[in-house]
């Protein structure tokens, strides 16, 4: 005779065995649900965590920009406001007479009785480096 043989083997058919095949047959179907439903979960958390990423690094690179423009502009307050501390100091200088007769004969050559004016020529640091 063989090592392997078909053994004739009856099945038992009872209520508790009928049981039985009823609690295994759902419990396989709850297993299949239950990883139905955390396959489902699982693609929306990883939806919803990708799309919360993406917001993420977006706003963070709009707020970037916007940092740099707003580093910008105060840059370029901190400029206009010492052109108009200048010009303020222009204004208060603009009233006095004094400043506005010197500034006259500076720019245009006006001179007052008695006085003679000499254009003198400006010297160039750069041509005693120069041999020419």
């Amino acid at each position: 005779m063989s090592a392997i043989r078909k053994k004739n083997i009856a099945k038992i058919e009872n209520q508790y065995v009928q049981q039985r095949e009823k609690a295994g047959i759902a419990e396989s179907r709850k297993r299949k649900l239950l990883f139905r439903r955390l396959a489902v979960f699982a693609l929306f958390a990883s939806v919803i965590s990708y799309l919360m990423i993406s917001t993420y690094i977006s706003q963070s690179s709009a707020l970037e920009k916007k940092q740099e423009d707003k580093e910008q502009l105060e840059q370029k307050l901190t400029n206009l406001q010492k052109e108009q501390e200048i010009l303020d100091e222009e204004i208060v200088k603009l009233n006095d007479d004094e400043y506005i007769a010197k500034l006259a004969r500076k720019e245009y050559f006006l001179s007052e009785k008695n006085e003679i004016i000499f254009n003198l020529p400006k010297e160039k640091k750069d041509s005693q480096d120069s041999p020419y």
